[in-house]
């Protein structure tokens, strides 16, 4: 009897169907952590109110400073719905597009603790002119006096999260903690922000919010979505599929080997170097070295994951850096990292907020995943949100995290509109499984997972009719299913708009106008406002994203 393949755990907050860890195709680590009794929590309506207010004509200011933008919303308080922002606003960030315009980024604040989730953008003009301000603002706080002091030490609420999540002894990087205000069940509660990451056969990028007064956890989700000179020369690689690659290698001597070659690149200005490691099947990076070889060619069968994981991690650069004038995943030319032959027959690849990870698959369902451009294009672009919008890897916003990669995977891999075609292993395929996700035709793939599938009518949704209302502890909310709704909106932006327009309306978004708890109307707006902003208003391009919304039944 012919066996049929269901998909593995999706990778992480990565391409399957991913600063935050997200998997590949898959969907993000969610963990049995998450129970469903938590997922059915109530959440204060009017925590994340979000808004979008567009001048016709505003007043002309000396410069496009903060202080000007604050000058603004104090007048316009009302408009926005923050009482003293001059007090109750702190500035996150001050960014020049090249369209001239400037972006002032504040996070609403208590006491000068941030609020988590609430933010608010004023957007000048090149005449310094306010034109629009965007955002979500927390409006019970205007009426609920909050204790923003901590009984606890960070310590304590450091420790409380690693117990809650099983954390590995052995942390891939050190824990960060932030004490802010976590607006949850009706409540406003003063607590710590803490992220933990590790490797394992179930790697997690954990958020967890302890209370600052109880040393509780009060929530907490997984954001694993899922030489001599160093002079680089050129080098040769065989793929998975047998594409021969040219490589940008540099020479290393080693104290017992003599001159070796090593997939680590320094050709390119201004970024620190792309670089491959090998993980030997183990979870542990941090005894990872970079991969090399005896020669400047790599055509052996096991070097075949390295090869297509370096070259296709400086394409998926390229990409940033020409189309969008994005230096690295950060924007300031951060390395760029990547572990392949990660884990036993791994189904999984993932962006753990600081590299990407690719399993060698179990020959059934994947194939190593590193040999899908896609994939890879995907995992980066999970960096670059979270550099971003840091959308939250749960509900709407995460889905939007998980479109945002499929989209930008589709950008860089520009021979078609489906997610993960490279990556299937033959007795998959000779299932019938030949792709994770379809931008196109949604409808065309089957939700593998019995889980998630249980929740709608089996296959990806491609119209807000057959949204998939998930608890938190199914798939972070439905993060991977859902993404396919906007998913389909881009396609259908992308046929009229072509590929390329299509890639600077989205970046924009991402880069200007979306904010961390951004749902789907909200990314409508963004995007509206994008094509405005790059081809003016009421041009077709605005026209077309519009038509795009409309048809999946995005208003």
């Amino acid at each position: 009897m012919k066996k049929k393949l269901l998909a593995p755990v999706l990778l992480s907050s990565a391409l399957l169907v991913g600063s935050i860890p997200v998997n590949v195709l898959a969907q993000p680590i969610n963990s049995s952590e998450v129970s469903s009794v938590q997922a059915s929590k109530e959440w204060n309506e009017k925590a994340s109110v979000p808004f979008f207010v567009k001048e016709r004509s505003a007043e002309k200011f000396s410069s496009s400073s903060s202080s000007n933008a604050l000058n603004y919303l104090k007048k316009n308080q009302d408009k926005i719905g923050i009482n003293n922002p001059d007090k109750n606003l702190k500035v996150k960030s001050v960014q020049k597009d090249e369209l001239g315009m400037t972006h002032v980024r504040f996070t609403q604040a208590i006491n000068g603790i941030p609020v988590e989730g609430s933010e608010v953008i004023a957007h000048f003009n090149k005449n310094n002119e306010v034109v629009s301000v965007n955002g979500r603002t927390n409006q019970t706080l205007a009426v609920e006096a909050v204790d923003t002091t901590a009984s606890i030490s960070s310590e304590a609420a450091l420790q409380a999260a690693l117990s809650s999540v099983n954390a590995l002894n052995e942390l891939t990087y050190d824990p960060t903690s932030e004490l802010v205000v976590y607006p949850f069940e009706k409540k406003n509660h003063t607590a710590y922000k803490v992220n933990v990451n590790f490797m394992g056969e179930e790697p997690g990028n954990w958020f967890v919010f302890v209370d600052a007064k109880s040393g509780k956890v009060i929530d907490k989700f997984n954001g694993l979505m899922h030489a001599d000179e160093n002079k680089t020369q050129t080098g040769s690689g065989k793929g998975v599929h047998g594409e021969h690659r040219k490589l940008h290698i540099t020479r290393v001597k080693e104290e017992n080997s003599g001159t070796r070659f090593a997939l680590a690149d320094y050709s390119h200005e201004n970024l620190e170097g792309i670089f491959t490691y090998d993980a030997t099947a183990d979870w542990d990076s941090s005894n990872d070295a970079l991969y090399t070889g005896n020669s400047a060619s790599f055509i052996s069968d096991y070097d075949r994951a390295a090869v297509d994981a370096h070259y296709n991690s400086e394409k998926v650069y390229e990409y940033y850096l020409n189309e969008h004038g994005r230096n690295s995943l950060d924007g300031e030319g951060m390395a760029i990292n990547s572990y392949v032959h990660m884990g036993v027959d791994y189904n999984n690849a993932f962006w753990n907020g600081r590299y990407m990870a690719y399993g060698d698959g179990d020959g059934e369902f994947f194939i190593p995943l590193s040999a899908g451009l896609d994939v890879a294009a995907h995992e980066m672009t999970h960096g670059v949100i979270s550099h971003t919008a840091n959308l939250a890897y749960r509900n709407q916003s995460g889905a939007l995290n998980e479109s945002f990669a499929d989209v930008f995977g589709a950008l860089v891999d520009d021979s078609d509109w489906e997610m993960g075609e490279d990556i299937m292993a033959p007795a998959a395929k000779a299932d019938g499984v030949t792709r994770l996700r379809s931008l196109s035709d949604p409808n065309s793939v089957v939700v593998s997972n019995p889980q998630r599938a249980a929740y709608g009518s089996g296959v990806y949704p491609a119209h807000m009719d057959e949204f998939y209302n998930m608890p938190l502890n199914v798939d972070n909310g439905g993060v991977h299913v859902n993404s396919s709704i906007t998913n389909h909106a881009a396609y259908l932006i992308g046929q009229e708009l072509g590929r390329e327009k299509l890639g600077k309306i989205y970046y924009r978004a991402l880069s200007v106008y979306l904010t961390s708890n951004s749902n789907f109307s909200d990314a409508r707006q963004a995007l509206v406002q994008s094509a405005s902003d790059l081809y003016g208003e009421g041009s077709a391009e605005e026209t077309a994203v519009n038509a795009g919304f409309d048809a999946v039944g995005i208003y």
